[in-house]
C-alpha cells in the first residue's frame, strides 16, 4: 500500500543582505508554499543567528525551521524552489521518522 504523507522537517538559511523583513517575508512565502501542499506541524522561527563560516559574503543569516507532513513527491519538488530562489543560501530537508505511541 503507498503511503499518502510522510512526515519532513526543513532549515531554511536565508539571506540578510537586503533586510529581516526581506528574509521574514521569503520565510512566509515558503510557508504558504508547504502548506498549500501539506501539513505545517510546527514552525521555530531561530531568527538572526551569525553562520559557522561566510556564505556569499555574509556572516549572519536568518534561520527557519518547519516540521510538517507532505506527499512523498513534495520536498524534491521544494528543494527545488529553494534553489531556485534568490536569497536562500542554504537549505536542507530531511525525513522524520514517525515518533511511537509511548
Amino acid at each position: 500500500m503507498a503511503q499518502l504523507s510522510a512526515n519532513y522537517e526543513t532549515v531554511m538559511v536565508l539571506s540578510l543582505k537586503n533586510g529581516e523583513d526581506d528574509a521574514k517575508a521569503l520565510a512566509e512565502k515558503f510557508q504558504k508554499l508547504i502548506a498549500d501542499n501539506g501539513t505545517i506541524g510546527k514552525i521555530d522561527t531561530w531568527g538572526q543567528r551569525a553562520l559557522a563560516y561566510p556564505m556569499d559574503d555574509e556572516t549572519i543569516a536568518y534561520y527557519v525551521v518547519i516540521e510538517f507532513s507532505s506527499k512523498p513527491d513534495f520536498p524534491k519538488e521544494l528543494d527545488r524552489v529553494y534553489k531556485i530562489t534568490d536569497g536562500v543560501l542554504r537549505s536542507l530537508i530531511v525525513t522524520k521518522e514517525p515518533e511511537e505511541a509511548a
